[in-house]
């Protein structure tokens, strides 16, 4: 379809946010339904395997000291939190790369979509709600698995933890989602999650304190999106809360949360309308 038959129907602007957006529920709707399957192990047991692995198998041999661990009495209460929420970035992230590009590029659904009167914000924001979903059925599986272990120190922690996991886990779909809009191939996905998710998984913070990465290194961790996820869900999950270093994470989250939704949509528009 060439490009000035794309301009009309998204510079229309008659048809509210919300509405677009829930004219496409019936939609993912289906897309939910048909490969919910496929996603069990990977999104559920796979994770939770490996945090009984990591938190009570390997843990058992880590002495609980609370001056080491950030207050947690034990490694398993140290490493769910961060893990969780690490986990939510690895499900955003999958959310927005293969299936994305299939929208745009294989499938070419979002091209139907434009011939409605539904405009690029709405494809964006129906994708980034899916995506929403996603993470708050995933976290809150975790969430609610996890309790019974011990490893939250309130009631209302893991309410709180399970808040900040799903907002770290927007704050890194909307930029993938930016990045996957702009590139021309999937080619690139592959030094996305070699060079960006996979340094950020094992160095943010999820597995030990960032102190231990030096002066330095526990400096660029703490300037990375995922640290601030991990380190607001621990210490809600752990009862240890400095208020003010929530704030500043929380702020930072919702700052790029902003940030990737208009890289999303200026995004998108370049690919399939301008």
């Amino acid at each position: 379809m060439a490009a000035t038959d794309r301009t009309a129907p998204d510079t229309r602007g008659d048809l509210p946010l919300w509405t677009g957006i829930a004219r496409q529920a019936d939609y993912w709707w289906t897309v939910y339904r048909r490969t919910w399957r496929s996603s069990v192990v990977s999104s559920f047991l796979a994770p939770l395997f490996y945090v009984v692995a990591m938190g009570v198998i390997l843990g058992g041999f880590i002495e609980g000291d609370p001056d080491q661990l950030e207050g947690a009495s034990s490694y398993l209460a140290f490493v769910v939190p961060g893990l969780i929420a690490a986990h939510a970035m690895q499900t955003a992230v999958g959310e927005t790369t293969y299936p994305v590009m299939g929208l745009i590029k294989w499938q070419k659904v979002y091209d139907s979509m434009l011939a409605t009167p539904l405009q690029v914000s709405h494809l964006v924001g129906a994708t980034l709600g899916f995506v929403l979903f996603r993470l708050v059925t995933t976290c809150a599986v975790f969430t609610a698995v996890l309790a019974p272990f011990g490893v939250y120190e309130s009631w209302w922690g893991p309410f709180l933890a399970f808040l900040a996991q799903v907002l770290t886990g927007m704050a890194f779909a909307g930029l993938v989602y930016g990045v996957t809009a702009r590139l021309q191939s999937e080619s690139a996905f592959g030094l996305l999650f070699r060079l960006g998710v996979f340094p950020l998984f094992l160095f943010s913070g999820a597995f030990f304190p960032v102190d231990n990465l030096g002066g330095v290194g526990s400096w660029v961790a703490r300037l990375t999106p995922l640290w601030h996820g991990v380190n607001l869900s621990r210490m809600f999950a752990l009862d240890n809360v400095t208020w003010w270093l929530a704030g500043v994470n929380v702020a930072v989250l919702l700052v790029l949360c902003v940030l990737g939704w208009s890289w999303s949509v200026t995004g998108l528009r370049k690919r399939l309308v301008s």
